[in-house]
């Protein structure tokens, strides 16, 4: 029976997340609705679902967007030619790209501009790589894993430079970083690392929690590349770990066994904490004498402020 639940600190909305959704939240204020965001402002399917039917509609192009419209850009940022294609149909765009992944776009423009080859590490198809890539297609080479980075044959090793995805692993990142240097001595790679500090601390706070519990749940839709991160951390500690979209996912015959007392929670990135709060209310509800805790491993003090919108348009 379970007796304890342990939530991990920190947990949930990063400052990305909460800068690109106070965007939208903003523009449902500011202007005429419906609004558009092209694709998911994060990969969160609540988020999404209830921005939509309040106004915030997500749309697979930008061709779906009718003429004269305000449509936002996501936290995950775009390629370039989409801002010319938006202009060209007389949107308004507002990009709530989150900062630390504009950041990579700088940095992939920057070594393009000075003669480097890129190997990007990241998710083929991801919303964010696929943005990174599209900044110069011909200089930037998709690594996907470890297979890849043992197997690439980039065009010249002169000049070569990595870069990461955001909301990658830390230990695979890691590893395939190591592959890369040692076949390419000379590569050299961002002044501070791409992945972001979100990133880092959840799945840091996530492999403690996993220590001390018998079981981890983890609050997140499955196109989040962070919040499954956090799901395999907590799965090399050889306990079981489930992502779920809610309280409405939870499978009572996860906690049948006796070895399962503590229930460690935590969120990704782009969970809000509502769905924490409800997670945590259906344990209380089924186990009334159930223990509630926090583990605390960092404090957070990163924040993006959200500008003048109408000045942004």
């Amino acid at each position: 029976m379970v007796e304890k639940i342990i939530l991990a600190k920190p947990r949930g909305f990063c400052a990305g997340v909460e800068y690109a959704v106070g965007i939208v939240e903003k523009s449902l204020l500011e202007f005429d609705l419906p609004i558009y965001i092209l694709k998911e402002i994060v990969h969160n399917r609540k988020i999404v679902q209830d921005l939509s039917e309040r106004g915030a509609k997500s749309v697979k192009s930008i061709e779906e967007v009718p003429k004269g419209s305000v449509l936002i850009f996501s936290a995950h940022g775009v390629p370039p030619e989409f801002y010319t294609l938006a202009k060209e149909k007389g949107l308004s765009v507002i990009d709530a790209t989150c900062p630390l992944v504009r950041k990579v776009h700088l940095e992939a423009i920057r070594f393009v501009k000075n003669g480097y080859t890129i190997l990007y590490i990241g998710h083929k198809g991801h919303d964010e790589a696929v943005g990174v890539i599209a900044e110069a297609p011909n200089s930037i080479i998709l690594i996907n894993d470890k297979t890849e980075a043992l197997s690439v044959q980039p065009p010249q090793t002169d000049k070569l430079a990595y870069l990461t995805q955001t909301t990658l692993s830390l230990k695979e990142t890691a590893e395939i970083i190591n592959i890369l240097e040692n076949r390419f001595p000379s590569i050299i790679g961002p002044e501070k690392e791409d992945i972001c500090y979100a990133t880092t601390n959840r799945q840091m706070a996530v492999s403690e929690l996993a220590k001390v519990s018998d079981l981890v749940l983890v609050l997140g839709s499955e196109n989040s590349s962070n919040s499954q991160r956090l799901r395999e951390c907590a799965k090399e500690f050889n306990i079981d770990a489930y992502l779920i979209d809610g309280k409405e996912q939870i499978d009572n015959k996860w906690f049948e066994k006796e070895n399962i007392k503590t229930i460690g929670i935590t969120a990704g990135a782009s969970a809000p904490e509502r769905l924490v709060k409800e997670v945590v209310s259906h344990f209380q509800q089924k186990y009334p004498k159930v223990e509630i805790t926090e583990l605390e491993t960092i404090k957070e003090k990163t924040f993006f402020p959200i500008p003048n919108l109408k000045q942004k348009i």
